[in-house]
């Protein structure tokens, strides 16, 4: 292992006008990994998160509610292109529903999320500011669609700000990966903890603060069950806890997932993510009878506690570490084999003492991860309100359609050319091959549609035996 790979990290870092911060930030992580740290937790050192409190149960003043979502700021993680959907843009611009309620046509994550903003804004008098966590490849687009909705930006306050990029190192030696077909290759985020680093070195978390801001919600993008709700304010306020994590009810398709767990040696909560649990402990991890919830990345933490935090650790918050084993050309097995140092948001759960969860319903957590994710949402199961909130008229339906055929949004599109069929009388759906589909299918049960593909008709129904009159 080369003695000066830090050196030429940092050396990169600076050269490539990353926030001295942020290569802090960098140092703090290489020398745990340098010292063998792999970030593992392993079972024997957690015990089970029991019962917390559940968001359908909160009974919260609505001055006090009105109150503290007054004082909160809403910021959604927008550094992500969609690339497994085959997108070379912000992914927050795909669009997800052509139902706007005012008419005036098809809506993207972005959209939606502002809707949100403004409806909440009406009913509660809070100023909301939404502010996005942008990468270098997001940030232009993101903010050129912005500019349609002028009224979303709050005096004094950015819209945006920008999160870091860092090396990535080869797994032989920890030096910095070289990569002259394709520089670009070389760097990487540094997982979405790095949300702290760039509010603290932006200067974003003190112009809140100035501002008159006392809480943060945070989520993805890509979720937009996660709109701004007063009651969940009220009820963070009210605790008077640092940070606040929302929790759900694990099911068998998320055992793969991050979850909570509380550390054996001093009862804190933590958040062990997937590429922190040892290969022996798999099975453990993944029983959702013991551990029953997991993380949907949608956070609450108080802006001050953070500061505080931050201001106490030079702007390095003691987050811990996950290694990524990974290829230098993620698209290319035979490239360089590298390593991609990350820490997760959700972890800053052990950093605070008083740390809390609170369990949800799966109406705060809706991500698009897949094409399967995308056709539910822009389907009938989902009614989009005037106030932009998604209400699932039924529960969502497993979607399973041909990778082949489907990964990509420009091949999905190009197979639902009418929009989605109707899913709000299906179980499941299942697609093997190569079908488009026409105007106004409908689904109901268990549908499978095997074969090598072919057209289906409009107005046809699909059900367990195929295409149906």
């Amino acid at each position: 292992m080369s003695s000066d790979g830090l050196a030429q990290a940092r050396t990169k870092m600076t050269d490539g006008g990353v926030h001295p911060t942020a290569i802090d930030v960098f140092s703090r992580f290489y020398d745990l990994l340098a010292s063998g740290e792999t970030g593992t937790i392993p079972e024997s050192d957690v015990s089970p998160l029991g019962d917390v409190p559940r968001h359908a149960d909160l009974d919260v003043d609505p001055d006090a509610a009105r109150e503290a979502l007054a004082a909160t700021a809403i910021i959604k993680l927008n550094g992500g292109l969609g690339t497994s959907m085959g997108m070379e843009r912000a992914k927050s611009l795909l669009t997800v529903r052509d139902d706007a309620p005012d008419g005036s046509g098809p809506l993207t994550f972005l959209d939606v999320i502002v809707g949100q903003v403004r409806a909440a804004r009406a009913a509660t008098g809070a100023r909301l500011p939404l502010v996005l966590m942008n990468s270098f490849s997001t940030q232009d687009d993101t903010l050129a669609a912005l500019a349609a909705h002028p009224d979303v930006a709050v005096d004094g306050l950015p819209l945006d700000f920008l999160q870091n990029r860092e090396p990535k190192l080869r797994a032989d030696d920890l030096t910095p990966v070289e990569w002259p077909a394709d520089p670009s290759l070389e760097w990487c985020p540094p997982g979405h903890g790095d949300l702290y680093t760039a509010l603290y070195a932006s200067g974003v978390l003190r112009a809140l603060l100035d501002a008159g801001f006392r809480y943060a919600s945070v989520s993805n993008s890509d979720n937009l069950g996660a709109a701004p709700d007063a009651a969940m304010a009220g009820w963070f306020a009210g605790t008077g806890a640092p940070f606040a994590a929302e929790v759900a009810r694990r099911t068998p398709a998320d055992r793969k997932g991050g979850h909570l767990v509380v550390r054996t040696a001093d009862g804190r909560l933590v958040l062990r993510e997937s590429a922190q649990v040892l290969d022996a402990d798999k099975d453990a991890a993944g029983d959702i009878d013991t551990h029953r919830y997991f993380n949907t990345n949608n956070l609450w933490f108080d802006l001050e506690a953070l500061a505080a935090e931050l201001e106490r650790t030079d702007g390095v918050l003691e987050l811990p570490l996950i290694r990524n084993d990974k290829t230098v050309d993620p698209r290319d097995a035979s490239s360089t084999k590298v390593v991609q140092v990350e820490s997760a948001m959700g972890a800053a759960v052990e950093v605070f003492d008083g740390a809390l969860a609170i369990e949800i319903d799966r109406s705060r957590f809706l991500p698009v991860k897949t094409t399967n994710d995308l056709l539910v949402l822009r389907s009938d199961v989902y009614a989009l309100g005037d106030d932009y909130r998604l209400v699932a008229r039924t529960d969502a339906p497993f979607v399973d359609l041909d990778t082949a055929h489907y990964k990509l949004v420009a091949d999905f599109d190009a197979r639902f050319p009418a929009g989605a069929p109707s899913l709000v009388e299906a179980s499941s759906l299942t697609v093997e091959g190569d079908w488009t589909f026409g105007a106004d299918v409908r689904v109901a049960g268990d549908a499978v549609l095997r074969g090598e593909g072919g057209e289906v008709p409009d107005g046809a129904g699909l059900g367990p035996d195929g295409i149906t009159a």
